[in-house]
């Protein structure tokens, strides 16, 4: 079975983007990444594999198609960042997508509005902006995107079994 490719040269790509904006995240934690698949055959064999190798903390239907979350044993390091989340969708019903890395979302430590206003002269996606828990903005880079957020994706999982 074909592994996940290693994330370095999408990472390498994102900060490349980041700095030609001007967008300097040194001091955020990225909490997670995202690996896209093309196939619902295709996600249940990397959730399979990669639920042997690390923890499943979640698997959710969002807007209808699974979407799992794995803490990884051994987080991905990048610089000076250690990623410890994995998310893994299945692909959206009706919609193609290319097996490969697809973003990676970051927690502020101040309200989306002050981000967004700090960095007016960017042109952020806000369609995440009104979701009830967790709301978030979307910067496009190339053919990736960055994506930021109040609440790590651990504590939001946390927050959603609890209730």
């Amino acid at each position: 079975m074909k592994k996940l490719s290693k994330p370095e040269n999408f990472l390498k790509e994102i900060f490349e983007n980041l700095v030609a904006k001007k967008l300097i995240i040194n001091d955020l934690l990225i909490d997670h990444i995202c690996y896209r698949v093309a196939t619902d055959e295709r996600y249940l064999q990397l959730k399979n594999k990669l639920e042997k190798e690390n923890i499943l903390l979640t698997e959710s239907k969002i807007n209808g198609r699974n979407i799992s979350v794995f803490k990884l044993k051994q987080p991905i390091k990048f610089q000076h960042w250690e990623i410890p989340l994995l998310e893994l969708p299945s692909p959206k019903p009706g919609r193609q997508y290319t097996e490969g890395w697809e973003h990676i979302e970051c927690v502020i430590e101040e309200k989306l509005e002050s981000f967004i206003e700090k960095h007016a002269d960017l042109d952020f996606d806000l369609k995440g902006f009104s979701k009830p828990l967790n709301r978030e903005i979307r910067l496009k880079l190339g053919k990736y995107n960055i994506k930021f957020h109040e609440l790590s994706l651990e504590e939001v999982v946390r927050i959603e079994k609890s209730q």
